[in-house]
């Protein structure tokens, strides 16, 4: 073979190998205050937090991780909200143990159902769950978070959105919270909702994966 096949071969070669080489991923767009997205994008947004403040009773399906320490466990979560009122069923397949907690989102004490020696009570849902099964849950936040929205009554130290006007991270409450996935559009008119949203707060870690949604008319 002469020098001049062999080298336009070998130039062929590196360019076969360049080719199947994985480009390196570009970097995600910066996350920005909802004030810098698109005037279309913060319209979007508003329209969509008015849809949801107009049906204030709705429900999830979904399952959940929870860490704290060492601990932890995961299942399926069942949501009922109606109003400030909630509901959540939660259960673990696996062990086949089942909880249901009662309360208000305005925190006028919880019911926990379920545990060993009968229900419990208390004022304060999270403190409930703590001290009662040892998890650590945002119980009466998470309502809005769920939603994709800024718990009520405090002010979030960050609240960051993507171009489309969609939030994924949020700090609010000693708790940082990452939307990792969205719904789109719903053929009824049910705006994108989050679909998987991870929540930390230095010691204890929330993993929730929405599998369904559903409002009640207004």
């Amino acid at each position: 073979m002469s020098r001049r096949v062999l080298r336009a071969s070998t130039v062929m070669v590196v360019l076969a190998v360049a080719g199947c080489t994985t480009a390196p991923p570009r970097p995600a767009p910066p996350l920005v205050a909802l004030e810098q997205v698109s005037a279309e994008a913060r319209q979007d947004e508003a329209a969509r937090r008015a849809w949801l403040q107009a049906r204030p009773d709705w429900t999830f399906e979904g399952r959940v991780a929870i860490a704290r320490g060492s601990d932890g466990g995961s299942g399926r979560v069942d949501w009922r909200q109606d109003g400030t009122a909630y509901e959540v069923r939660l259960s673990a397949p696996v062990t086949r143990q089942g909880w249901r907690l009662l309360g208000d989102t305005r925190g006028q004490g919880a019911r926990l159902e379920g545990l060993g020696g009968g229900p419990r009570e208390g004022e304060d849902a999270e403190r409930l769950l703590r001290e009662a099964a040892g998890w650590e849950i945002p119980v009466t936040l998470l309502a809005d978070w769920a939603r994709g929205i800024e718990a009520q009554g405090a002010h979030p130290e960050v609240a960051l959105y993507a171009a489309d006007g969609r939030l994924r991270q949020l700090r609010q409450q000693g708790w940082t919270i990452h939307y990792r996935d969205w719904s789109g559009q719903g053929a009824d008119g049910q705006p994108p909702l989050p679909r998987r949203i991870e929540a930390d707060n230095g010691t204890a870690r929330v993993k929730l994966l929405v599998d369904h949604w559903e409002f009640d008319p207004p």
